[in-house]
């Protein structure tokens, strides 16, 4: 009877071992997926030098349309400087959007991106963005961040118009852990 209840231990074990290989190879091929997709905003990486050497095409229009979400509990209000604007692929732009922090303490918050439609996905450059980093703000702190970016004008003819939404997410829970583990090397 004790044999058994060892083997049963023993496999246990291993199929813990197992799920956690497996919970860990799932990062590098979620990573793939995004940058095969485009999903999770993972979009075109462009060193500077190769921005500027894209052909601005004054012929074009493409619509960019910017959405903004709060996830549930998230108490900052978040929103676009502008919902639209008009660009010309090739060519760089701003935009800004405005966070508030609402509480009577500080958050830490992640901007999670995503381009539509996934056609686009590859063609929207962001060469700097708040979804970069983690967004630190104080009780009653509001802060206005930029996103430049560049559509590569090859763009297929049929998209007209590409959407950038941003949810963010409170990640102060993960921030505070991440700290704490500093802390103690």
């Amino acid at each position: 009877m004790k044999s058994s209840s060892n083997i049963s231990a023993i496999k246990l074990c291993f199929f813990a071992v197992g799920m956690f290989g497996f919970g860990y190879a799932l990062v590098p091929l979620y990573d793939v997926l995004c940058d095969i997709t485009g999903l999770n905003g993972k979009s075109e990486n462009v060193t500077q030098q190769q921005q500027a050497n894209f052909e601005v095409d004054e012929s074009r229009t493409i619509t960019v349309e910017f959405i903004t979400t709060l996830n549930q509990g998230m108490s900052w209000d978040f929103e676009a400087a502008t919902t639209k604007m008009q660009v010309h692929p090739g060519k760089p732009y701003q935009a800004s959007f405005f966070v508030k922090n609402r509480t009577n303490h500080s958050i830490v918050g992640q901007a999670i991106p995503s381009v539509a439609p996934f056609s686009a996905a590859n063609h929207f450059i962001k060469t700097e963005c708040f979804c970069f980093n983690n967004q630190l703000l104080e009780a009653g702190q509001s802060l206005e961040m930029p996103v430049v970016f560049v559509i590569n004008p090859a763009l297929p003819d049929h998209v007209k118009t590409v959407t950038l939404s941003y949810t963010y997410f409170d990640v102060s829970n993960a921030a505070n852990k991440s700290l704490n583990n500093i802390d103690k090397t």
